[in-house]
């Protein structure tokens, strides 16, 4: 089984698909939109963690740049009535962290507007991830949610400002004991990140 890879994309004219050069062999691997445009851009080489599905008529790679990204789409895929390409439509709609929130506050209505969700499925999603994520890699990354509204806005900023969830959570952690409001929340974690 293929977990990882790591080399140039040759091609990336067809949506959520991108062909992958490694050491010369082209690996066609499906990707979510976000990860998509972002493959795009790049020239140089490209790390991937990859989820392979085998099927009777075809072996299928997905991409993805973040390992939390791969652990929730195999958190997807064990939801009955979920395969491959709905995960992967699911996760060009919806970022990680709010579709583990919308799970966690069991948010039926934001589910019913994902891609191929009906409320059937959504109510399958919401009771069966729950369990999932219980003792999902990924939702320890992504579930410790700040509680204050200033944590909240802070962490949005340094998402918006390019540093990973995880990085930026870590940071805003730190500085819970001390009352900040969110600007002041944000200088701190900034001088935080930056000593790293």
């Amino acid at each position: 089984m293929i977990a990882w890879l790591s080399g140039k994309v040759i091609d990336y004219s067809m949506a959520n698909l991108i062909v992958l050069d490694v050491n010369g062999v082209g690996y066609a691997v499906e990707t979510t939109t976000p990860t998509h445009a972002v493959l795009s851009q790049e020239v140089g080489a490209v790390n991937l963690y990859i989820q392979t599905i085998v099927r009777e008529d075809a072996i299928s790679l997905y991409g993805f740049l973040e390992l939390e990204e791969r652990a929730l789409f195999k958190s997807l895929i064990k939801v009955n009535g979920i395969g491959p390409k709905s995960a992967i439509a699911i996760l060009s709609t919806i970022t990680p962290s709010v579709l583990i929130q919308s799970i966690h506050l069991q948010d039926k209505a934001t589910l019913t507007k994902l891609p191929g969700v009906g409320k059937k499925t959504a109510e399958r999603l919401l009771i069966e991830m729950q369990d999932i994520l219980k003792d999902s890699f990924v939702a320890v990354k992504e579930l410790a949610l700040p509680k204050s509204n200033a944590a909240s806005e802070a962490l949005a900023a340094l998402e918006a400002l390019g540093y990973k969830r995880f990085e930026a959570l870590e940071s805003i952690k730190k500085l819970q004991d001390e009352d900040l409001d969110a600007q002041g929340l944000i200088k701190k974690a900034l001088q935080l990140l930056v000593k790293h």
